[in-house]
């Protein structure tokens, strides 16, 4: 019989690979002043939804330089946390002097290469994380492969994150992003559409007057369409 295997060394930490789910900041323009505007008032329009959030910096669409320092401190004064960038080589060495590491964002869409034999292969997809339980305020799931569903409520406070689809069967009064990476094909869907915000890959829309938006406690899908949501109800 072998005996166990004893680790050597000191024992205060693990080194471990992990998962992390992060705001993507998208850059469509260098310019300080521009980037400055617009984030304050995508933070007003969000209110806390993405307070103490880890921030990704994607700016793979400008060649510009950009002022690292400005917009950091810009985000931390949003408290918002930037952890990374993601972009042309210069611009990720100018990040890096910024205290920021280069990240690969993954990819948001399935890509086919041919191989071989063309022997055609399936792909299953992950499990939905299934819930049967009301969230409640400060509580958050988060499905990083697949959809969410929820059978209950979703109260105020309570937030539903999924990489793909969000099912709500019950009162949908907290917030509901679904696509989170990007899936432009994801949906979200409620029995009684009630939230505070919703969003598919990067669009969202805050709701501050629920009794008047024409949706409120209905049964709903929403769905992407081009740059804005679209509603559709269910059964």
């Amino acid at each position: 019989m072998n005996a166990p295997t004893t680790r050597k060394g000191p024992q205060a930490l693990d080194i471990k690979s992990a998962t992390l789910h992060t705001v993507r900041l998208v850059l469509h323009s260098a310019d300080t002043h521009e980037l400055l505007e617009a984030l304050d008032w995508r933070m007003q329009e969000a209110g806390a939804f993405f307070q103490d959030e880890p921030v990704v910096i994607d700016c793979s669409a400008v060649t510009d330089p950009i002022d690292w320092a400005a917009l950091i401190h810009a985000l931390r004064q949003h408290q918002l946390h930037p952890i990374g960038v993601c972009g042309h080589p210069d611009q990720e060495r100018e990040a890096a002097s910024a205290g920021l590491a280069a990240v690969e964002l993954a990819a948001t869409r399935a890509t086919i290469e041919p191989t071989a034999d063309l022997t055609p292969t399936v792909s299953m997809p992950a499990a939905p994380i299934i819930l049967r339980k009301t969230l409640r305020s400060g509580q958050r799931i988060y499905a990083p492969d697949g959809d969410v569903v929820v059978i209950g409520m979703v109260g105020q406070g309570a937030e539903v994150i999924a990489t793909g689809n969000v099912y709500v069967y019950g009162p949908l009064r907290g917030k509901a992003v679904a696509g989170a990476q990007g899936n432009t094909e994801a949906f979200i869907a409620a029995t009684e559409y009630d939230p505070e915000l919703i969003a598919i890959a990067g669009v969202y829309s805050v709701i501050e007057n629920p009794e008047s938006n024409p949706h409120h406690k209905q049964s709903v899908m929403i769905q992407l369409d081009g740059e804005s949501l679209r509603f559709e109800p269910l059964g």
